[in-house]
């Protein structure tokens, strides 16, 4: 308990993702940004604040760990989930789903300790653990397994740009922007060392998803002090230049410690679509659009959010973070999912930069969406966006389908595209990325279903 006689208070208010929060946390609830921090609460005690057990952010099952188990102990827990994800036909994806989900789980740990080390004052974090705890329902909630060892998603390196005793800070409103806006990002460091820096020239860039540096700066010389909230400088990088969708990083630098943040940048005007005529948009398949389809149209499906029944996915909670601790322990708390996984390389993703798994580009997606249960479809359907399901239940889920539906092609989308899109830029985008895919000559689908097992999607 926080009593006066503390030295300090060990407190699990300041973190991103509160028991009992799910998808009301700050990172489901809100827009990508990285600006935000725990102040307020700090303030309001003498004592230092050590948030508790931040994170418990979850990664799907590395079952190539059940080997290292060579002793009394078995993972008997593992060979039940691997059971599971093998009678629901998906054990070819194990791999895919750890590394995806993998990559989700180590963004959530960045924001979480990003926030604390940004919050001033503050005694410090306190993360559950860096390993799975088989315990408690099998809370694998670490980046490294029960034996201390990588599991092949982020790297020491990797991980230490912003879990290090000296880590650069920035404080971005936003991730995703047009190229009518300027990328204003206020640049801080948190310090705790053995000795102050001094007479550091913080730097940055701007690079491309190949590493490649488009603009770089630095920023005034200064001498660094030991804490944290200590600014360097700010940067102002107009975008106009990038007259296509592009996925950056922005990278700083200060007296040898680096650290790095993704964004994106979608044209604010796009270049018209050839053949738009051929392709209807709908939220529900009436008998026109059936007639449509069935002699030989094309429909991209996209499903109101919360419409689907409850049997067909509208059951599963789907957010943008990973699952917190784990769904058995916390009595189903939402998120239910894991992110996504995708081929980056599909050509419905030629103007939606994307990687295999989850970035906060899909943050929008995933919060005005349902994950669609795929239990009634052909085994052979494979979705151009999977749902990564709790391992629990390993449900196969979709997010982008495309079937054949008599002469007609259908891309059906988990993904509402009809709720203020005036606000939402990654949906414009993902939209137009799509459309223009279906007004192309590589829109194929090949697995063919009936108009009524579409139809039994929605309530």
């Amino acid at each position: 308990p926080n009593l006066e006689v503390n030295d300090y208070l060990s407190d699990p208010g300041p973190r991103i993702q509160a028991w009992g929060a799910g998808i009301n946390s700050i990172i489901n609830r809100e827009p990508p940004r990285s600006d935000y921090d725990w102040s307020d609460y700090a303030t309001r005690f003498l004592q230092p604040v050590v948030s508790h057990e931040i994170g418990q952010w979850c990664v799907y099952p590395n079952f190539r760990e059940m080997e290292k188990y060579d002793g009394v102990l078995k993972p008997r827990n593992f060979e039940i989930f691997s059971a599971s994800l093998g009678e629901n036909g998906m054990a070819h994806l194990a791999d895919s789903f750890l590394l995806a989900s993998g990559k989700l789980q180590a963004l959530c740990y960045k924001a979480d300790i990003e926030a604390a080390l940004r919050t001033r004052p503050f005694g410090g974090f306190q993360l559950l653990d860096l390993h799975d705890f088989p315990g408690q329902g099998s809370a694998l909630v670490g980046i490294l397994d029960p034996f201390w060892e990588e599991k092949g998603y982020i790297t020491p390196e990797e991980f230490r740009r912003f879990c290090n005793a000296t880590v650069p800070l920035v404080r971005m409103a936003r991730h995703v922007f047009t190229n009518a806006d300027t990328l204003y990002a206020p640049v801080e460091i948190a310090h705790y060392g053995r000795t102050p820096l001094t007479g550091i020239t913080p730097s940055w860039k701007v690079l491309d998803v190949n590493g490649q540096i488009i603009q770089e700066g630095t920023l005034p010389a200064v001498d660094i002090p030991l804490g944290n909230g200590f600014p360097l400088g700010k940067i102002d990088f107009p975008l106009d230049r990038f007259m296509e969708a592009a996925q950056l990083v922005l990278e700083v630098s200060a007296g040898g410690f680096s650290n790095r943040w993704d964004f994106w940048v979608y044209p604010a005007h796009r270049a018209e679509i050839q053949g738009p005529d051929e392709i209807r948009m709908v939220q529900q398949l009436d008998a026109s659009t059936l007639k449509f389809l069935e002699a030989g149209g094309k429909v991209l499906f996209h499903l109101k959010n919360g419409s689907l029944k409850e049997e067909m996915g509208g059951a599963v909670g789907i957010g943008f973070s990973s699952i917190f601790w784990n769904t058995a322990w916390t009595g189903g708390q939402k998120p239910h999912t894991l992110g996504i996984l995708c081929d980056p390389s599909h050509p419905a993703f030629a103007d939606f930069p994307t990687q295999y798994h989850s970035n906060w580009q899909w943050w929008d997606a995933m919060t005005h969406s349902g994950a669609i249960h795929l239990k009634s479809f052909p085994s052979g359907l494979k979705p151009i966006v999977r749902v990564i399901d709790d391992w629990f239940t390993n449900r196969p889920l979709a997010l982008l389908f495309e079937v054949k539906v008599g002469k007609g092609k259908l891309l059906v989308s988990g993904i509402d595209f009809g709720s203020e899109m005036e606000k939402r830029p990654e949906a414009q985008q993902l939209l137009y990325s799509l459309t223009r895919y279906m007004a192309g000559d590589r829109f194929h689908p090949s697995t063919e279903v009936t108009p009524e097992q579409i139809i039994a999607l929605t309530r």
